[in-house]
């Protein structure tokens, strides 16, 4: 089919507030004919893909991660009339003494890499990325599969991270490994039917349904993620007491059960992941502190969504790409209107793809430089992914485990990439 431009840059000169909630969105032609799994590999042009890689998680701790299955039988999904059932995949990451022995946990599986390569990379992001030349499926994590949890430490904080529009949950697995090699226990949803492509585990694939009404798109997925937040950490409570919740009966990794401490919650996302952050906290007290990174918190009409205009009493903080003025409406009346604490902060040289997985894998690809550019900024990706994950760490490290927020209440000579707002 015949590509259009992508939809983010059309709203984007259109209409700036909405840019950094839907930035990176779709194709208008993907929107109404999303492409088959087994069309992926047509206009492939090597015959060996690249193989990327992660950079190794930071922490003391190696990772473990397990995909696991959930089904909420006291909803219908809202997104498929005739469903009877909500139906989502999670992947649960943690720190663990004992990988050797465990195979590599995938990136993408395989028809979800190949959707991601034909359709979500450009369709979607809009990252202009040649198709057929990358193996995202063989993207080396450095986590391993089904790995026993790390034991002498007592019960762990959990966090929660919600992807972008248009992004899997795989896209934030740089960060999210960091985080369980720093001790945390860390879960990653795909909501299904409003994330790119969700692979089950009977190897069925799931893609995004076709958004008619932009506003009315955004409001219910993020009304459908607050909803399957609550869901998903109602079944980490059934976990923790032993129970699996996996809708397959399969194998949960030895000394998970019990591992969470659930009274330690915080949540962080990307782009709509990190509004859907804000909204969750909003509605479920058990969400103590949150990130937004580059996420807005307008409508696509312009107007402020409800909790910019009321704020939060927990603390939050926003993490914006440079020259981030799209998210300036939203964040102000935020900052404005919380009484909790909460600060802003700017990556200089960045650009919205660089708080994602994109700042370490577009470097490897041999794109042309002013493509990297477009996509990830001026910014040294190291520098990048380092100044990330310090702040983030710090943050959960203070608010949820009471360590010192130094790093939070300044400026530091360390990581200069990072700007105090106000």
């Amino acid at each position: 089919m015949t590509k259009e431009q992508p939809l983010r840059q059309r709203i984007t000169r259109r209409r700036g507030p909405w840019a950094a909630v839907a930035c990176s969105v779709l194709t208008i032609s993907a929107l109404t004919a999303v492409l088959p799994a087994e069309a992926a590999t047509a206009g492939a042009t090597t015959a060996h893909p690249a193989r990327t890689s992660l950079p190794s998680p930071t922490g003391r701790y190696q990772v473990g991660e397990v995909a696991i299955h959930l089904v909420d039988r006291s909803r219908p999904d809202p997104w498929q009339t005739g469903q009877k059932y909500r139906e989502l995949m999670a992947s649960v990451y943690y720190p663990t003494t004992h990988a050797a022995h465990h195979p590599a946990a995938p990136y993408m599986l395989p028809r979800a890499a190949e959707h991601f390569d034909s359709v979500t990379a450009n369709d979607y992001l809009g990252m202009n990325l040649p198709t057929g030349q990358t193996d995202w499926a063989a993207t080396v994590t450095h986590v391993a599969e089904g790995a026993p949890v790390a034991g002498g430490d007592g019960k762990r904080p959990v966090l929660i991270y919600s992807p972008g529009l248009g992004e899997p949950r795989t896209w934030g697995t740089t960060l999210v490994a960091d985080l369980a090699s720093r001790g945390y226990i860390v879960v990653t949803i795909d909501n299904t039917y409003e994330a790119p492509e969700v692979q089950f585990p009977n190897g069925s694939l799931a893609t995004m349904v076709t958004p008619t009404d932009p506003n009315a798109f955004i409001q219910k997925s993020l009304a459908v993620r607050t909803a399957d937040t609550g869901f998903v950490l109602d079944q980490l409570g059934l976990l923790n007491t032993g129970r699996n919740p996996d809708a397959d009966g399969r194998r949960l990794p030895n000394g998970l059960a019990g591992a969470l401490d659930l009274s330690r919650v915080g949540m962080f996302g990307h782009s709509l992941g990190g509004t859907a952050a804000a909204t969750a906290m909003d509605a479920d007290p058990r969400i103590r502190a949150g990130i937004d990174m580059d996420g807005n918190l307008t409508n696509f009409d312009g107007t402020l969504m409800p909790v910019a205009e009321h704020g939060l009493t927990r603390p939050f903080l926003l993490m914006g790409k440079d020259g981030a003025t799209d998210t300036g409406p939203g964040w102000q009346a935020f900052r404005a209107h919380t009484p909790g604490w909460t600060r802003q902060l700017t990556l200089r040289g960045s650009e919205h793809a660089s708080f994602t997985d994109a700042e370490a894998l577009l470097p490897q690809l041999g794109l042309p430089p002013a493509t990297l550019a477009e996509d990830i900024g001026t910014i040294e990706p190291a520098t990048a992914i380092r100044t990330n994950e310090a702040y983030v760490a710090a943050y959960f490290d203070h608010w949820l485990r009471g360590r010192s927020g130094r790093l939070l209440d300044g400026p530091s000579d360390r990581y200069p990439a990072m700007e105090f707002v106000d």
